[in-house]
């Protein structure tokens, strides 16, 4: 095995999927981010102080968005990118370590919450003179539809996994076993993740009701196959589900920061907000269709097979 080849292979073993990456992550963000956790990895770095520190690159990337100077603008891009990065690398280095956990994958989800809520504050201060109460207006808007689009994506490719890889390697969240563990956790010793896996329960809770179908099917395979899912049911769903990866990962980062980056570039950044209440949308309502659709032909199968 060449040394490019092995390079490779230790690269992928610490993706999730190949199923479930994008082209610009693969080729650009994951070699990236390996790199990075390799590092990170030798200095004795944990994946969460990653997380935080991403967390602040990216609050840092936001803030310079205020600004109509390109050349601030610029630098926010590249710091969003680095912020990105360590997104990648955090993950990377969990599973290259194997130190994954729950506080963990919350950590993440909350950081690209945290960044683009500094970037929706930022650019409605920087067009409020000229808006008034109207970009305020927009921004609540696109942000709440953003955080929709990303907890949708994020819980498509997880179920996406849990058929692919199995329970353990989809990290799918089910809010009544995040509730058992909230109940044994104590405020004293465990206040962080305690508080954090509060609002996480909520988080999932609207991810299960959004997808009513999924939640029939789940239960349906706990009831028929609860030791193991068959590898035909398996690969039937990721065969039918794999298209809509494409989808989840257009909904996450890559292309709205292209379209950021765009609007940025051409000094109307409300183009932006735009894009995602209307592209981004009208993907996530296709994707959620579709989905539903293909669970509910599962569905029929397990019940009348």
């Amino acid at each position: 095995m060449t040394a490019k080849s092995q390079k490779k292979k230790s690269i992928e073993s610490t993706l999730k999927s190949l199923d479930t990456e994008e082209f610009i992550d693969i080729h650009f963000y994951r070699p990236i981010g390996y790199r990075w956790a390799l590092l990170f990895n030798r200095l004795g770095v944990s994946p969460n102080t990653v997380t935080i520190a991403g967390i602040i690159i990216g609050v840092s990337a936001g803030i310079c968005f205020y600004f109509t100077s390109l050349k601030i603008n610029i630098l926010g891009m590249f710091l969003l990118i680095w912020s990105n990065s360590y997104d990648s690398a955090d993950g990377q280095l969990a599973r290259m370590t194997g130190e994954k956990t729950e506080l963990g994958r919350i950590l993440d989800g909350l950081c690209g919450m945290i960044c683009f809520t500094t970037i929706y504050i930022a650019i409605s201060f920087r067009l409020n003179s000229s808006w008034g109460i109207w970009i305020w207006i927009l921004a609540v808007t696109t942000g709440f539809f953003h955080g929709k689009q990303a907890a949708m994506a994020d819980y498509y490719r997880n179920i996406h996994l849990f058929f692919l890889k199995g329970k353990m390697d989809s990290e799918l969240s089910e809010s009544f076993i995040l509730k058992e563990n909230y109940m044994v956790m104590n405020w004293k010793d465990d206040f962080i993740h305690k508080f954090f896996t509060f609002y996480y329960i909520r988080y999932t809770k609207d991810q299960e009701s959004r997808t009513p179908h999924f939640q029939q099917l789940i239960q349906l395979i706990r009831e028929k196959y609860p030791q193991e899912v068959p590898g035909s049911l398996r690969s039937s769903f990721r065969e039918q589900s794999l298209p809509l990866m494409k989808y989840t990962n257009m909904l996450s980062f890559n292309t709205r920061v292209i379209v950021l980056f765009f609007a940025l570039f051409i000094n109307l950044p409300w183009v932006y907000f735009v894009f995602e209440l209307t592209v981004l949308n009208a993907m996530l309502i296709y994707m959620v269709v579709r989905h539903e659709k293909i669970c509910k032909r599962f569905c029929e199968q397990l019940m009348t097979g």
